[in-house]
């Protein structure tokens, strides 16, 4: 009998930074190690990591990283897990290519090397537990979901998934091993929940190809599309459409010309001539008409690429009368306001915007329908819904009831919480630690709650600034205080303040210069508390107030 342990270090309660573990007796498969992108409050964070503590410790026992598909929340947070533990790393051909521009992009791992290229028909033995694959349908091709076979019974992973008959050989679902697998026996199923409060069908993938290319045909200017760089089924959709309607595709964003390249070279996207893609010099010698504009912006999110178009700030393109801004994308809750304010700055600037999804429910997640569906052809013992809000969490648990699951059967693990099978059954067995890591530029982790309190007390009331130089033995002040601020208050029309804030500070060494004690932290201290009273009083507002007291001896 194995011993069989459960944990998610991410990708439970929340949306990305997927990173699942399946321990079988002495080895860890890790199931994917993604990131997710940073929310409005965390300022100045570029991408935000599961903490990896836990397999940091357990590194020799780690038999592999097996990846499902090319998405950043699945194989963005690779780069920091590979520093500290380098074990192979297994995945399909374009999602290793995929995983190896993360990783060749941290000079930490950059040489890194031990990539193995696997398939639907690979099976690998890892003394006693074979890890086998699945095809699956996403938005990117290539998508696997991943088997551990057991003693027990199967651990299936899906990744993301969703299931679209019309889809083509690179994107489809293979029903027949996925009816295999179920009667091979699955003890546990851990299932994606990004889309399953939603029980609307999703529109096919030709409809949607369809729908941009007919869009695209129909508009007498230039077409911006605005979609994810990695979401390369899109993307193919948009080239399509540019052969149908005789047009050029300039690629405007950071990432997208590395990932179509390595995608075209494993021809894993097609042009039905090469001359359709052009470089952003080239537009010129084009009219509008003939034109697509893909932009993506910077790591995937196209949004802020528009911002820019629309106030003359991007570095190739600016929106004009005449132009269509198409957004392909289903941009995330917590972006529709950003969204809604780009839209007005497009129109103001001369644009015409159309989203795609005002006409057609686009995911790359299973809705309810497509979990009911996965769940009977799989036929879990247990189900552990995974990578979702905790809301979606819970209507894939009302899902899978509605087709006969029972409620102790489905399990909904906060995130670091060990779920071990014992006696014929999961049962909780503590936890490990499990939180986020943020990452800003090179900085690993050292941001954290302190640090973004104080960005956000900085971009909401600013920074005051004193220098003060004195001479501590005699017990006076050797160059008066000087101020200076930003973001606080208006120089040019707020000179009292100022000259009455110097003066506070003046006074405020002075009388802590002629007590018999001394300490540099109390002085600071001092004129931290007086002059931010002061400042208050005057504009109800609470700068960061940053002294600075120099000693000439």
């Amino acid at each position: 009998m194995n011993n069989i342990k459960i944990v998610a270090l991410g990708g439970v309660r929340e949306n990305g930074k997927n990173l699942y573990v399946a321990e079988v007796d002495d080895s860890i498969f890790v199931l994917d190690a993604g990131l997710k992108y940073p929310e409005n409050e965390q300022l100045g964070v570029d991408v935000v990591i599961p903490t990896m503590d836990y397999l940091f410790e357990q590194k020799d026992r780690i038999a592999g990283v097996f990846l499902t598909h090319g998405h950043a929340d699945a194989i963005g947070a690779l780069p920091y897990l590979l520093a500290e533990a380098k074990v192979p790393v297994f995945g399909s051909e374009l999602t290793i290519e995929l995983a190896k521009l993360f990783v060749k992009g941290n000079d930490a791992v950059k040489k890194f090397n031990d990539f193995h290229v696997i398939d639907e028909d690979t099976e690998i033995d890892f003394g006693g537990t074979v890890v086998s694959f699945f095809r699956t349908t996403h938005s990117i091709p290539e998508s696997l979901g991943i088997v551990l076979k057991t003693s027990e019974g199967n651990i299936v992973y899906t990744g993301d998934f969703r299931f679209d008959q019309t889809a083509s050989s690179s994107y489809a679902t293979d029903f027949g091993r996925l009816g295999e697998i179920g009667r091979e026996g699955v003890l546990a199923l851990l299932s994606d929940s990004a889309n399953a409060d939603s029980n609307v069908q999703v529109a096919s993938d030709s409809e949607v190809g369809k729908e941009i290319t007919d869009t695209i045909s129909d508009w007498e200017g230039r077409v911006i599309v605005a979609a994810v760089a990695s979401n390369l089924s899109r993307i193919q959709q948009v080239f399509d459409a540019a052969a149908a309607s005789d047009r050029r595709v300039v690629l405007t964003g950071f990432d997208i010309e590395n990932i179509v390249r390595t995608a075209l070279r494993l021809k894993k996207l097609f042009l039905a001539d090469e001359r359709i893609l052009i470089k952003p010099k080239e537009m010129s010698q084009f009219e509008d008409h003939e034109l697509i504009i893909l932009e993506t912006g910077r790591m995937g999110e196209p949004i802020n690429g528009l911002r820019k178009m629309s106030i003359g700030r991007h570095r190739y393109v600016e929106i004009k009368e005449g132009d269509l801004v198409y957004i392909v994308t289903t941009p995330s809750i917590a972006k529709e306001a950003v969204v809604a304010r780009v839209e007005n700055m497009i129109y103001q600037a001369g644009g015409v915007v159309k989203l795609i999804t005002q006409s057609l429910r686009v995911s790359g997640h299973a809705n309810e329908r497509d979990l009911q569906l996965m769940l009977n052809l799989l036929k879990p013992n247990y189900l552990f819904p995974i990578q979702g809000e905790y809301r979606e969490l819970a209507a894939h648990a009302k899902a899978a009831m509605a087709v006969g699951m029972a409620p102790e059967r489905i399990l909904l693990p906060k995130r670091g919480q060990v779920m071990a099978y014992e006696k014929g059954e999961f049962v909780p067995a503590g936890s490990v630690p499990a939180g986020d890591v943020l990452i800003d530029g090179n900085a690993i982790g050292d941001v954290g709650n302190i640090v973004l309190r104080d960005r956000k007390v900085l971009s909401e009331d600013g920074i005051f600034i004193v220098a003060i130089t004195v001479n501590r033995r005699e017990k006076k002040i050797i160059s008066k205080a000087k101020v200076h601020t930003r973001g606080f208050i208006y120089v040019k029309k707020s000179r009292d303040i100022l000259r009455e804030s110097a003066d506070l500070i003046n006074k405020t060494v002075e009388d802590y210069l002629a007590q018999d004690s001394f300490d540099w932290g109390e002085l600071k201290g001092a004129v931290r508390d007086n002059l931010s009273k002061y400042l208050f009083d005057q504009t109800k507002r609470r700068p960061a107030i940053l002294p600075v007291v120099m000693e000439v001896r």
